[in-house]
């Protein structure tokens, strides 16, 4: 096509009609009109990126083992024997020891919730469905995995479910800045409201703007109604700033994430919610506090330096 006037409109005018469908789609949520082409695509789409994903990794067909843990874990000791199980058929090197120490502290994080995951990698990332921060990862409808279910890894929140296919599925990672999320400070009940700001740390809106809080106190998720799409207890971050302007009708703060949104491999979907909220049993243990040395000076008097007295008998 030639580099004439027309054509330039018609550019134009077709990058306006896609902002106007992704627009219309993010506010649209559930109901969104275009959520039957968006279905359609990761129908399309999926299994493509599933098979590219499964041609460059030979060691993505380990996670299936966990792919099937969607039933309650009771026991901590049932997660660990999978857990060897899994390092066995993985082998040494580097990345595969990276990636079991991912599903060792998921599992792990699985066990002390309570929670019933579905494992899962992830394939893709990028804006492929109308969002800033996503990922793909590679379970779908065929593993039970539902819209609105909560997604976390080895340190906690990842995001929720916004679409599924066949044998994928799109996750809004927390960060994305259409991405709001309920909490709860650990050891209390102030609860908030935290949104992603892609980049930077997460804002949280606490419900009670004379709450005090301190830079390093912990949040989790406080969980959705009927635990869609999220359940309760996840760790979401730990303070990093706190609004000196108290005393309004909320609190802002600043939660450095527990996760790093950029270097997301393994994660598990959240197939059942724990019979009761774990509250904070599922955050990691407190940093001990590094003790300082104690130095003791031992000064020597010098032998040119009067001794007490001295000048005075001089005198």
């Amino acid at each position: 096509m030639r580099d004439t006037r027309e054509s330039r409109l018609l550019l134009v005018l077709l990058i306006a009609v896609a902002f106007a469908l992704i627009t219309v789609d993010i506010r649209g949520g559930e109901d969104s009109p275009v959520d039957g082409a968006r279905q359609g695509a990761a129908t399309v789409f999926g299994p493509i990126e599933s098979g590219v994903s499964a041609a460059v990794d030979p060691v993505g067909n380990a996670v299936s083992a966990i792919r099937d843990s969607g039933e309650r874990h009771d026991r901590l000791a049932a997660l660990e024997q999978e857990n060897a199980a899994l390092k066995a058929r993985l082998g040494s090197d580097d990345r595969s020891r990276s990636r079991l120490e991912q599903l060792d502290k998921m599992l792990k994080i699985a066990g002390r919730g309570q929670y019933g995951i579905k494992g899962a990698q992830v394939i893709a990332i990028g804006a492929a469905q109308g969002f800033s921060w996503t990922i793909t990862i590679d379970v779908g409808a065929r593993d039970g995995i539902k819209r609105d279910m909560t997604v976390l890894n080895g340190e906690g929140l990842v995001g929720r479910v916004t679409t599924v296919g066949p044998d994928t599925a799109t996750v809004l990672l927390a960060s994305d800045p259409d991405f709001t999320v309920g909490t709860r400070m650990e050891s209390g009940d102030e609860l908030g409201f935290a949104s992603g700001q892609g980049d930077r740390p997460l804002r949280v809106e606490l419900l009670n703007g004379k709450a005090e809080v301190k830079k390093g106190d912990r949040l989790v998720t406080f969980g959705s109604q009927a635990d869609r799409p999220f359940v309760p207890g996840v760790p979401v971050g730990v303070v990093s700033r706190v609004d000196p302007s108290g005393g309004g009708l909320t609190r802002t703060l600043y939660v450095t994430p527990y996760v790093g949104f950029t270097k997301l491999d393994i994660v598990g979907v959240v197939v059942e919610a724990p019979k009761k909220d774990p509250r904070d049993t599922v955050l990691p243990p407190k940093p001990k506090p590094t003790p300082r040395p104690t130095v003791t000076v031992t000064v020597t008097p010098s032998a040119e330096a009067p001794v007490d007295g001295q000048n005075q008998q001089e005198q």
